[in-house]
């Protein structure tokens, strides 16, 4: 196995993790703002849910149904930005939906990497970005339903 199918095996190991044993797959009880995001190509469904204390995101959750890489970034998503400031959360969602684009200089760590090689796949960036965009929304305090549309 060369170095690149061994990463690219890591890749879709950490991908299926995530979309099987999603993590903060939960309604956290406070729970201060909330957002609806659709991506309708795919059938993508999410909910996003904070508790903020001190404009921190103390506590994250989601409901989802849809595919295994939307399910796969919302789980990566919580465990990125929980305990974080809000203003760190924004631009951890700036850089993720900016590397979904191929922006120059934008990069993903940790688990996050996992989900470059989408980019390669136009009609599945909105899976990737739609819970991003949804925590985005909630920050926010967005009524609108966010879609990939």
């Amino acid at each position: 196995m060369t170095e690149t199918e061994a990463s690219l095996d890591l890749y879709r190991h950490t991908v299926l993790d995530h979309s099987r044993e999603p993590r903060n797959r939960v309604r956290p009880v406070p729970t201060d703002r909330a957002a609806t995001g659709h991506n309708p190509l795919c059938g993508d469904k999410v909910q996003v849910y904070l508790h903020i204390v001190d404009e921190a995101i103390a506590d994250i959750g989601f409901e989802a149904t849809g595919c295994a890489i939307c399910m796969a970034s919302a789980s990566m998503m919580t465990e990125a930005v929980k305990g974080e400031a809000e203003t760190a959360a924004q631009l951890e969602i700036d850089n993720f939906l900016a590397a979904m684009r191929g922006e120059n200089g934008a990069g993903l760590q940790g688990d996050l990497a996992a989900l470059g090689g989408v980019r390669d796949y136009p009609s599945r960036v909105g899976c990737a970005t739609l819970p991003w965009q949804t925590l985005e929304a909630a920050l926010d305090a967005t009524p609108q339903i966010v879609t990939t549309e």
